[in-house]
């Protein structure tokens, strides 16, 4: 493989750091405030979960998501909080590129009348699927200087 300024390996290792640095924008813009104490973000999932036209969205919400918002709350935050942070340093690579695949799917799945979300959600599970293919935690990660994963 061709490349210019870097080798293949590495301009995969910068894609990974981006996507990495995109979770943790993601997290970062997020009033936490707002998620923890009211609710606001699953509170909006909700109601674009509850007028969606597929069954299995609403019923998964509401068996899932419902019953729990505070807990849920957490978990979506910190999870993109942890999606970024293991990207960037390149540390459980795999974990985190398959989990930020399934969250961005669900995302997808969730919003799929706002096409704006659409086009981050479709870009962020791609970059996660070359970057999974790729094996891109071999070259500029923890993975790589622990030894994990080879």
């Amino acid at each position: 493989m061709d490349s210019i300024w870097l080798s293949g390996a590495e301009w995969l290792a910068v894609l990974r750091v981006g996507l990495g640095l995109w979770w943790l924008e993601s997290w970062r813009h997020k009033d936490k405030k707002d998620w923890f104490a009211q609710g606001s973000g699953i509170a909006w999932a909700g109601d674009i979960a509850a007028r969606h036209k597929w069954h299995a969205v609403r019923s998964g919400y509401d068996t899932v998501v419902r019953p729990r918002p505070r807990v849920m709350a957490y978990v979506v935050v910190y999870a993109e909080l942890a999606l970024g942070l293991g990207l960037v340093a390149g540390f459980l690579t795999p974990v985190a590129l398959v989990c930020g695949l399934l969250l961005n799917l669900v995302y997808f799945v969730l919003m799929i009348h706002d096409w704006a979300e659409q086009g981050q959600n479709a870009m962020m599970a791609l970059i996660s699927l070359v970057a999974l293919g790729a094996v891109s935690w071999e070259t500029w990660s923890l993975d790589n200087a622990l030894g994990l994963f080879t």
